[in-house]
């Protein structure tokens, strides 16, 4: 295995313990914690990642890759009717919030006073958001956007309706079952946005 394949290697098996370790402590663990777990010196985890805000940024980046929901996004914006394609692209965010919960919602909490939190899950929302506004351009496109709705508003429509603390309001709050939580956010925007 050559030096770089090697190094792409621990770089994401760092990654993901340190996604482990924030999953089951919170993201208020430290570098010297991320490294113990990950059996290598702190020093080692810096050169790496440069910072904290280093590691955070790539590890929500991460957690794209390893749970794989922009290939979801790609084969959801496959589909040829409007409304099966808004359902696809939402069926696929919803399983993927599960996934990304325990560490986000931690980045969540923390982003009012913690900036490498909230540079790291910005960085993804503003990616999301970007996202979505594709999404709607094609429905606009397709004429088939509810009349009332522009590109914006609909995106930011998708982006809160979705969000992650919308469906932890519905499992955690309301003690909804996810699938619930994601058939109700899914129909509210399908049934809200398309003519």
């Amino acid at each position: 295995m050559s030096k770089n394949k090697k190094s792409q290697r621990t770089h994401a098996e760092i990654l993901d313990v340190a996604w482990d370790l924030i999953a089951s402590k919170g993201a208020s663990v430290s570098m010297a914690d991320i490294a113990a777990a990950a059996q290598m010196t702190r020093q080692s985890i810096y050169v790496h990642f440069g910072s904290r805000g280093g590691l955070l940024f790539e590890l929500v980046k991460r957690a794209d890759e390893r749970f794989g929901i922009w290939d979801d996004f790609g084969a959801a914006m496959k589909e040829q009717n409007p409304a099966a394609r808004l359902d696809a692209v939402l069926s696929a965010w919803l399983r993927f919030v599960p996934k990304i919960h325990p560490v986000a919602t931690d980045l969540i909490r923390l982003r009012s006073g913690d900036r490498d939190a909230e540079i790291a899950w910005g960085d993804r929302m503003t990616d999301l958001l970007a996202f979505y506004r594709v999404l709607v351009t094609q429905l606009e496109k397709e004429k088939v956007l509810a009349k009332g709705w522009t590109v914006d508003t609909a995106a930011d429509f998708i982006w809160v309706t979705s969000s992650m603390q919308s469906w932890d309001l519905y499992v955690n709050e309301r003690f909804w079952s996810p699938q619930a939580a994601a058939r109700q956010i899914r129909k509210t925007i399908v049934t809200t946005l398309l003519a």
